[in-house]
């Protein structure tokens, strides 16, 4: 028979359960050159306080008086063979064969039948076992047996057989072995059934406590041999639950034993690559959560664990750090050492941020995620609300110190808004607050925590409302995080128009409403504000008419929940911009927009621009630096965009254009821009271009470019729209002086056609403007425009007799510029307001002065009847009472009279028969004359 080496069996002694003392030393080569030195076993166990020698103490050795004989081993495998074939009643039968295999086992080295029986075996003997354990009762302790199986499974593991790995019964096996000890009654209630039910011989504490200690050994057994941490890792993954169980007295059983199998692990320690166990973060995470349990036996069983799993995590790191890295580890190691000399190893474990510290700088990226949603776990246990606080302790933490080497950021925020809900400890949500306070303010996840977040219903419930308004972030990243928010928003306004909206620009616009509410990015939201208060009143513009169905909302976001009608993008987008103007101290630009119903305004499809034209007339009246601030902003914008960026762009900024800054800004950017706009397709960019040359005009220095765009304006009194006509005229009024004469008798025949338009301020305009053109014609080129001037009295006395009396004033006004340019004197009764049929006298000395003036000039009557006919009713009865009053022998007129008979306004019918009575008496011949055309 071959001889194999002896193996030593780890038995803990009563020292192992306390505390264990922290020795360190200053490891002075480390901190004279981190870098140039190797890594070596006693660096390792100088940090982590755990001295070599203590390695190889306290074992037992797995030996006998003497071998056993042939005889007896073969007694042995007979014995096991046939319970393999039969079947075990009694206790004593089931221990007969445990103790057989145990004792078997212990051949194992030297017997090569022994290794070929159990080998061939193993699947009779799992099932036996399997057995076994499923007999035992599980809510009580009467007899041994548990134990035995502990301790024969332990024995064949010492030997390098594995009754609890490599298959699917091997698994179940350990599954049912796991719970049969951890879901025992606690150790007051089996003492209490005791008393109830005597179990004999046994005493049932005494026996709990020694099976106990045999699970634990045979824990341990798998692990003293585990250069690649297969056994560790699936110790691991049977004891996970047992570790988070509610039921203090499983938390405990499952603690002690990882910590016992752990301090095995440290002193057997003998890594080889590859390594199988990828759940250290998550094993990191549960162990410090324990460490802050609310039992103390837990907690202090973890704190013993967590100072091994220190030391195995030393050890590993350093197997599979390459050389490139080597300097890294010696900076996680000198930290490590440098944070354990500040604590006692009491005072260090019972600190869960400290324990974060520690491990923080050993967890690679996935093992930190890892370790992360342990920690988030945690917060679900709301029996127990110390762990809630020691989870919240060990994420900030762990987010705060390792800085940006996290992966999965969004799932990682995902759990993070689920478990938001459930926390309610002011501290925790705090904690948890800030910890996405700290991944949002980092660059690198910046976007990628705003867009998870952008992902949830609007209105934001009060979980991420308190989130989005609490956010705690340094005074350097809060400019960062609005600005990249604001970006989310003003990408969108790129889409065209026709397109669903998308649902970030909604969900953009309540996060800004929900900042600005908090106010804790008060600073950003100052230098902000120019492009905050405009891309917000761009999204306005595109959020007016819609609903929630008009946006591109994901599916399955609103699963389960009705959406409120009144809940609009619109709604959103108001709310926000007038929390903007309160955050930033604009109250008086609110209550100007708040009087004048701006918000109104705003809201209307035909009256937006209005509502944007009040905000910035206010701005620009309470707060002249900010409307520069927001002018200057506006000058590449407004080229961008689609539409409804730049019409509001536009709008916002031929306002502040009224501002003396204005001036200094290059042509290219104002009066070239607004020719652009004057040869747009669209009337309203028109309109803009000619407001902002009304304001640019007032600047000496800037008319003469401004004059340059007289052929664009002069094109536009043409216009149907009557705004754009009247802003025209507004222009041509204070460019007057300065035209050639060409250019002005263009311009006076033009407004010529505009005499008498139904549009009263186009009327009234065009001949204040026709007086000053007047005005302004040079003494030299006075014959030329005289005949201008003579066909426009008639139009200008009969618009004098207007219902509306600013067009009526206005005619007069004009009627003495002609007057004056033609040298004449007019009578007094031309000022007369009263109508000419009600006062016939003064009516008739108007009719004879302009008669006698014109005669030879003028066909006064000619054009008389035209206005007899097309006018107002005022300008009809003026027209056919100046006929009457002016009747001279050959009036070829009477056929339009006598239409005038059968006119439906009876006033008119009298003047026409009155006029055609006097036809006869001056003597004309109507029917040998035609009728003045219409």
């Amino acid at each position: 028979m071959g001889t194999k080496e002896e193996v030593v069996i780890p038995c803990d002694s009563d020292n192992d359960s306390g505390s264990v003392d922290l020795q360190l030393s200053n490891l002075e080569d480390i901190k004279k050159d981190p870098s140039s030195l190797e890594l070596t076993d006693s660096d390792i166990f100088d940090i982590t306080g755990l001295s070599q020698e203590s390695f190889i103490d306290s074992f037992r050795h797995l030996t006998q008086q003497g071998p056993v004989s042939e005889a007896n081993v073969e007694r042995l495998i007979q014995s096991i063979q046939e319970v393999f074939n039969g079947e075990l009643q009694s206790e004593f039968e089931k221990l007969t064969f445990l103790r057989s295999l145990s004792s078997l086992s212990q051949t194992l080295p030297y017997d090569e039948t022994t290794e070929s029986f159990i080998h061939s075996h193993i699947t009779d003997i799992v099932h036996v076992l399997n057995m076994l354990i499923e007999e035992e009762p599980l809510h009580s302790l009467f007899s041994s047996v548990r134990q035995e199986v502990f301790i024969t499974i332990a024995n064949l593991s010492y030997q390098d057989i594995h009754l609890l790995f490599g298959s699917e019964d091997r698994a179940d096996l350990f599954s049912l072995i796991t719970k049969s000890i951890i879901t025992l009654p606690s150790v007051e209630t089996l003492i209490q059934l005791q008393e109830i039910m005597p179990s004999g011989s046994y005493n049932t504490e005494c026996l709990y406590r020694q099976t106990f200690q045999a699970f634990s050994e045979m824990l341990q057994s798998l692990v003293v041999k585990d250069p690649h941490l297969e056994n560790l890792d699936t110790i691991f993954k049977q004891m996970d639950p047992w570790l988070q169980s509610t039921k203090d007295h499983e938390r405990e059983r499952a603690t002690a034993s990882m910590a016992q199998v752990l301090k095995c692990l440290s002193r057997h320690l003998s890594l080889k690559l590859p390594l199988r166990f990828q759940r250290l973060g998550h094993f990191v995470a549960l162990m410090a959560l324990l460490c802050g349990d609310s039992v103390t036996e837990v907690a202090e069983e973890a704190a013993e664990g967590m100072h091994c799993l220190l030391h195995v995590t030393l050890r590993l790191k350093c197997t599979i750090y390459d050389k490139k890295n080597h300097p890294n580890l010696r900076r996680a190691m000198k930290k490590c050492q440098e944070l354990l000399e500040l604590y006692s190893i009491k005072q260090f474990y019972s600190c869960p941020f400290k324990i974060a510290q520690i491990f923080e700088a050993f967890l690679n990226s996935n093992e930190l995620f890892q370790f992360v949603m342990t920690t988030l776990d945690g917060l679900e246990n709301l029996k127990h609300p110390c762990t809630q606080k020691s989870a919240g302790e060990l994420l900030i933490t762990m987010v705060k110190n390792a800085e940006s080497r996290f992966e999965k950021v969004p799932e990682i925020m995902g759990v993070i808004c689920a478990r938001l809900s459930i926390i309610s400890q002011p501290r925790v949500r705090r904690q948890i607050i800030n910890t996405v306070s700290l991944f949002i303010s980092r660059p690198k996840y910046t976007d990628i925590v705003i867009g998870h977040l952008l992902c949830h219903p609007v209105p934001y419930d009060r979980h991420l409302a308190e989130l989005w308004r609490t956010l705690e972030v340094e005074l350097p990243s809060t400019t960062w995080i609005l600005w990249r928010l604001l970006r989310k928003l003003q990408k969108c306004h790129n889409e065209p128009t026709h397109e669903k909206m998308a649902y970030v620009a909604v969900a953009a616009t309540d996060a800004l409403y929900e900042v600005f509410v908090g106010n804790r990015l008060q600073a950003a939201t100052f230098r902000l504000f120019p492009q905050l208060l405009m891309t917000l009143l761009i999204q306005i513009h595109h959020s007016i008419g819609l609903t929630m169905s008009d946006v591109a909302v994901p599916s399955g976001l609103y699963t389960g929940q009705e959406m409120s009608s009144e809940v609009t993008p619109l709604c959103f987008a108001i709310q926000a911009t007038k929390s903007l103007l309160l955050r930033t101290l604009c109250w008086q630009e609110f209550n100007i927009m708040e009087k004048n119903k701006g918000w109104t305004l705003l809201e209307g499809k035909e009256c937006h621009l209005q509502g944007v034209s009040l905000l910035a007339n206010a701005l620009l009246e309470r707060n002249h630096l900010l409307a520069q601030k927001v002018m200057y902003l506006l000058v590449p914008l407004l080229n961008r965009g689609n539409d409804k960026h730049k019409l509001t762009s536009a709008g916002f900024f031929v306002e502040l254009l009224q501002s003396p800054v204005a001036r200094r800004l290059p042509s290219i950017y104002s009066i070239v821009r607004l020719k652009d706009w004057l040869h747009h397709g669209n009337r309203v960019f028109k309109f803009l271009a000619l407001r902002g040359l009304c304001y640019l005009i007032k600047h000496q220095d800037m008319r003469e470019d401004i004059r340059s765009l007289l052929p664009c304006i002069l094109d536009l009194l043409c216009e149907t729209d009557e705004k754009i006509v009247l802003l025209a005229i507004q222009i041509l009024l204070q460019l007057v002086g300065t035209m050639d004469f060409t250019t002005l008798t263009a311009m006076m025949k033009t407004l010529f056609t505009l005499f008498g338009d139904v549009r009263s301020d186009v009327h009234r305009l065009s001949m204040t403007l026709f007086g000053a053109s007047i005005k302004s014609v040079k003494y030299t080129d006075k014959k030329g425009v005289e005949n201008q001037v003579l066909d426009s009295l008639v139009p200008l006395l009969l618009y004098s007799q207007d219902e509306n009396d600013a067009v009526a004033e206005e005619s007069r006004q004009v009627l003495t510029i002609c007057a004056q340019f033609l040298k004449w004197k007019l009578p007094q009764e031309v000022y007369c307001k009263d109508p000419w049929y009600i006062s016939p006298s003064e009516a008739g000395t108007v009719c004879k002065f302009f008669g006698k003036k014109c005669q030879g000039k003028v066909n006064l009557l000619a054009q008389t009847l035209m206005f007899s006919k097309n006018a107002k009713l005022p300008i009809r009865r003026a027209a056919v009472l100046f006929v009457d009053l002016h009747l001279q022998p050959g009036f070829c007129g009477h056929l339009d009279l006598k239409a005038l008979l059968h006119d439906p306004e009876p006033s008119l019918c009298i003047i026409a028969s009155q006029a055609l009575f006097r036809v006869q008496k001056v003597g004309a011949e109507p029917d040998s004359r035609q009728s003045i055309p219409g």
